[in-house]
């Protein structure tokens, strides 16, 4: 591999370097353009000799970000995440256009990115807004690395403004029993039962079929969920996680309300002269048997929420409240972890392990019962 300088004008270089295609063979000249003495020039020559040497470099492109993003959501975006998750990340990455768009890829350096989020912050965007675009990016950035079009990636060296931990919204056992009392006989009163009973998300609760139901056996499979996005409306989907597929146990509690629901829903089909419902109807329907809107029962819930006098109370808090319980029960997290289609435990410690108390009382006894007593009697026999 060889590299030669060429002077444009004084102080300024055209460095070549030939190098060898590896999938031709054909020899390739990449230019570099350099600001400087001549010495200084032979010393970043000799550089990029080491990194072509080392295939740490890079072809230089005039490339956007603009540019750049275009291919990431048509070539990434598109096959790796869901259509909700999609619309998230270019939403962000709207953002990143607006700021950045026409900056040279190649060109882009941690300072912008710091100037990026300082100017999202002063605009009045939520600090976890901010930090989500910056996942975002950082992932784009990454495969623009993979696909050879970045050296590094300057998302690994800037970091978005801290993030201040918030409080997870949960409901004490009476305050559980209160918010029930209140929705009884409304509409999203069984969303309320089930989502304290069973900790389903949203999405999963509304894509619930008869099929998945066994009132005999006391159980409920979780095999799909819903989502809603702007290109595709309310579609069924599987489930958030590879572990979100489970079987769940449920409480002769809710066993009943199943049961009472079932009949009440058969009633309205009757009356509307819809026959019985099959298998594969959704359990918590529209009037005429069809899936409801995800986006439309957060919103119904949220004003119900505030008709009672509890406006802090959302939809995931009854996911919380459920993990709550079962931790204050003293049920293990790994139980814990897949009764909730967690990933994997860690994300349930991360989520809910301040709630945990008592246990290093316990290891203390268990440590005094395994060595405590003979400890004991041996400093007693010392002078």
């Amino acid at each position: 591999m060889r590299g030669h300088l060429r002077e444009r004008s004084p102080g300024r270089w055209a460095i070549v370097i030939d190098v060898r295609d590896p999938q031709t063979g054909k020899r390739k000249r990449r230019w570099h353009s350099f600001e400087g003495t001549k010495r200084e020039a032979q010393v970043r020559c000799a550089q990029l000799i080491a990194e072509a040497q080392g295939r740490a470099a890079v072809d230089p492109s005039r490339i956007t970000v603009n540019q750049f993003l275009d291919r990431f959501e048509r070539d990434w975006i598109a096959l790796h995440v869901s259509a909700a998750s999609a619309q998230r990340y270019t939403t962000s990455l709207s953002r990143v256009r607006r700021h950045l768009g026409d900056r040279r890829l190649q060109a882009l350096r941690p300072a912008d990115l710091a100037g990026l989020y300082a100017t999202l912050v002063r605009a009045g965007l939520a600090p976890r807004s901010v930090e989500h675009i910056h996942v975002v990016l950082h992932r784009a950035l990454r495969q623009a690395k993979l696909w050879g079009l970045l050296r590094d990636n300057p998302a690994d060296l800037e970091k978005p403004p801290a993030v201040n931990d918030e409080e997870i919204a949960i409901l004490q056992p009476d305050r559980a029993r209160e918010l029930l009392d209140r929705l009884r006989g409304q509409p999203l009163y069984l969303i309320g039962s089930l989502g304290l009973a069973t900790g389903l998300r949203r999405s999963e609760m509304l894509a619930l079929r008869w099929r998945d139901v066994d009132l005999d056996n006391g159980r409920l499979t979780v095999e799909q969920a819903l989502e809603q996005t702007t290109a595709y409306g309310v579609r069924v989907k599987g489930p958030k996680t590879r572990k979100g597929r489970r079987t769940i146990s449920l409480s002769a509690h809710t066993v009943g309300e199943l049961r009472g629901h079932w009949r009440t829903q058969q009633e309205q089909r009757l009356a509307l002269g819809m026959g019985k419902a099959p298998p594969n109807s959704p359990v918590l329907a529209t009037f005429d048997g069809g899936l409801q809107s995800p986006s439309a029962i957060s919103t119904a819930w949220g004003r119900a929420m505030k008709a009672i006098g509890m406006p802090d109370v959302t939809l995931h808090s009854l996911r919380h409240t459920h993990a709550s319980m079962l931790i204050a029960s003293g049920m293990d997290i790994l139980t814990i972890s897949r009764r909730l289609g967690h990933a994997s435990p860690t994300i349930t410690l991360g989520t809910y392990g301040h709630l945990i108390h008592g246990t290093d009382d316990q290891a203390a006894r268990v440590m005094d019962q395994a060595f405590g007593s003979k400890a004991v009697a041996d400093s007693s026999k010392r002078p």
